[in-house]
């Protein structure tokens, strides 16, 4: 009895080590910046918030983490502008307001 117990509390622990871990893959294989508007969009909102964290990182380029209201202007801008690009490609990086109507 006093085993399966132990087991059990082995099984538990190992999966929220593995739930944990999972979030940080997702975080460390996002794109950032280079995600196409077609995959941005699609995205849901926890995944948009990592992408656009992640971009903002890469362009302060300076290792700290961004402000949230930094995080949430940049989420609104490039949700406006991937949802109008002429190219789904374009990464969210270049989305901008000619990209509306040129394509890249």
């Amino acid at each position: 009895m006093k085993s399966t117990v132990s087991r059990i509390g082995l099984v538990v622990a190992a999966l929220a080590l593995a739930l944990t871990g999972c979030s940080e893959v997702k975080t460390v294989l996002n794109q950032g910046g280079d995600t196409p508007c077609n995959e941005y969009i699609k995205q849901d909102p926890d995944t948009k918030r990592t992408t656009i964290t992640k971009f903002v990182k890469q362009q302060a380029n300076d290792g700290h983490e961004p402000a949230g209201t930094v995080v949430d202007l940049t989420m609104t801008s490039v949700d406006l502008l991937c949802g109008v690009q002429a190219n789904a490609q374009t990464p969210i990086k270049n989305a901008d307001v000619p990209g509306i109507f040129l394509r890249k």
